[in-house]
């Protein structure tokens, strides 16, 4: 198992040639954190990283429907990801392939684990590529920056839930 450096409080791994395990701790519950990623309108509060402003949050938790969100940064590029959720366990875990817009062919399943211990959520990333080289160029695409951004953000808008 590869450790990526990081700066901030989530921990990126990469546990096989396929795989992107990301690790954070949150000072909120865990039903909080939950509600923070699958609301439309606290998505759009975190989603961007402060890189630009989210304007699709389009969520239909349920088992084989739909998300999609839209980002457009400040340079006026749209990112845009989208997929399908394959399970739904309120508060405790997601399941969902996840493709990039930019990238279509290159898809993932993605888990989100959540689990509490006195008050605080651990948040387990997994990020399941077909192929090494979709998961090396997801590694190399300068997301790890982002992400960290958006995971404080995140803490921020769960921890305002309380």
């Amino acid at each position: 198992m590869m450790t990526v450096a990081s700066k901030n409080r989530a921990v990126v791994t990469l546990p096989t040639d396929t795989q992107i395990m990301i690790t954070r701790e949150f000072d909120a519950p865990k039903r909080l954190v939950y509600r923070a990623w699958t609301t439309p309108e606290l998505i759009k509060r975190w989603w961007s990283a402060k890189r630009g402003e989210v304007t699709v949050a389009d969520v239909d938790l349920r088992v084989g429907d739909a998300w999609r969100w839209v980002m457009v940064t400040g340079k006026g590029y749209e990112v845009v990801f989208y997929g399908e959720y394959l399970e739904v366990i309120p508060n405790e875990r997601l399941v969902f392939t996840e493709i990039f817009g930019g990238m279509p062919d290159a898809g993932a399943v993605t888990t989100l684990t959540f689990i509490e211990k006195e008050g605080r959520t651990t948040l387990t990333t997994l990020v399941q590529h077909e192929r090494q080289e979709h998961r090396d160029a997801h590694i190399n695409s300068g997301m790890e920056a982002g992400m960290q951004d958006a995971m404080d953000l995140l803490e921020e808008v769960a921890v305002s839930l309380m």
